[in-house]
């Protein structure tokens, strides 16, 4: 029987495993975080320290909440990923879409593995019913100024959903979809999940991969297989590559977030499921949104309290310019490309909260980025392999590292068909 360790247990992880052990692979997936329990605290209590300014800065996330790792690629921009048993898809908003920004130009078509994952995922947008009166009216003022808005697709079970709001602090009601159902069904068919191992680097000889180097605590061991799949996301894979000797490229992207808040008495937005409906521009999507980040971190937000704070997420298509090292440090700041896009976008988003009766002063919140890609893009002549040239045999990458843009989009649907196709190739 073939053996193949899989890096990383997010959407790439997950799928990876999923596909290689209903093949008949003995699979085993390494992760370098703990297994994930939801944030259960009441965040209405931090209220007083958050006014004060007390709670520091966006490292506390990370200190109260280990799953979320929170840092800054520059003074301007903080990276946010999800280092914990189903990786980013348990922190996230379950939001559900075809994204293939970069690919069409290649001439990869994932259409066949999106209707797959649509078939396997229960995928529908969260009822008007559920959203919030005030959510609603910003949808129909989009609407009023020609912005097209459509509701999210969603995977989530809505007779469970409890409408808390804090998808991105992991599902307490266990409504939301995220890869770790992929990863159950992986390990009844006989694969091995192992967290808090971290893989340092790919063990290469006479260029083919033999196994990898793992990190637990302070003992480091040797776990051999035919096949190292890495999928660990944009900075997880290309950290491992660069220490194994080998190359990633500085092409790190980050869909980067800036949420412009404004103000409703009684609003309430955190009391339904985040990002009910989008509008889709050519760099950029507009969606509602409370960026908990921003409230708890960003002193310009202090003076506004969670029932009355309103905030429309831009997300941008940044450029493709960040750098990841070997020892996990990255570089990446937001361009003045990007600001310009951005600026552009707020100008939309504050004429549809203007519309919508919420009052001023408008301010920006923190510039974050949770979708990490880049840095092992795939080119033209590796479309038919969908393995990048240059890796040794036996090594593959399924994650949004192999994306050559960035997306400016939910990518959870595209990472996860990116590791189909190479699963599938991987065992052809």
């Amino acid at each position: 029987m073939m053996k193949a360790i899989v890096v990383g247990s997010g959407a790439g992880g997950g799928t990876a495993a999923l596909e290689l052990a209903l093949k008949g692979y003995e699979v085993t997936i390494l992760e370098a975080g703990k297994p994930f329990k939801p944030f259960t605290r009441h965040l209405t209590l931090t209220e007083p320290l958050r006014r004060l300014g007390l709670l520091g800065d966006e490292k506390t996330i990370t200190r109260i909440f280990p799953y979320m790792d929170a840092f800054r690629s520059n003074k301007d921009l903080v990276l946010v990923r999800g280092i914990t048993t189903g990786g980013s898809t348990v922190i996230s908003c379950g939001n559900m879409v075809r994204a293939d920004n970069g690919f069409k130009e290649l001439g990869l078509d994932l259409t066949p593995e999106f209707e797959e994952i649509e078939d396997r995922i229960d995928i529908r947008p969260i009822p008007l019913k559920r959203w919030r009166p005030l959510t609603r009216k910003m949808y129909d003022s989009a609407k009023i100024l020609g912005l097209n808005p459509n509701p999210t697709p969603k995977a989530v079970k809505l007779h469970e959903c409890n409408s808390c709001g804090l998808c991105e602090m992991g599902c307490s009601a266990g409504a939301r979809w995220d890869s770790t159902q992929f990863l159950d069904e992986a390990i009844k068919l006989g694969a091995v999940l192992i967290t808090s191992s971290r893989v340092e680097k790919v063990l290469i000889e006479k260029n083919r991969v033999h196994g990898v180097l793992v990190r637990s605590g302070r003992t480091t061991r040797i776990i051999k297989a035919d096949v190292v799949v890495l999928a660990a996301g944009g900075v997880g894979t290309a950290q491992i590559l660069k220490a194994s000797g080998l190359d990633a490229e500085d092409k790190l992207w980050v869909d980067i977030v800036l949420t412009l808040g404004g103000t409703f008495k009684d609003s309430k937005q955190l009391n339904e499921p985040p990002m009910a409906w989008y509008t889709e521009h050519e760099d950029f999507i507009l969606s509602p949104y409370l960026d908990i980040l921003s409230h708890f971190f960003h002193k310009p937000w202090r003076n506004v309290s969670l029932n009355d704070r309103v905030g429309i997420m831009v997300k941008l298509a940044d450029l493709e310019n960040g750098t990841v090292f070997s020892d996990g440090k990255v570089e990446k700041e937001v361009t003045e490309e990007d600001e310009n896009k951005i600026d552009n976008a707020v100008y939309y988003a504050r004429e549809i909260m203007e519309a919508s009766g919420v009052s001023g002063p408008f301010v920006k919140g923190m510039y974050n980025g949770g979708h990490l890609g880049g840095t092992v893009p795939l080119k033209r002549e590796d479309v038919s392999s969908m393995k990048p040239s240059g890796l040794p045999e036996d090594l593959w990458v399924a994650d949004l590292s192999l994306a050559p843009r960035s997306q400016g989009l939910p990518t959870i649907m595209l990472t996860s068909a990116l590791a189909m196709r190479v699963c599938r190739n991987i065992t052809e």
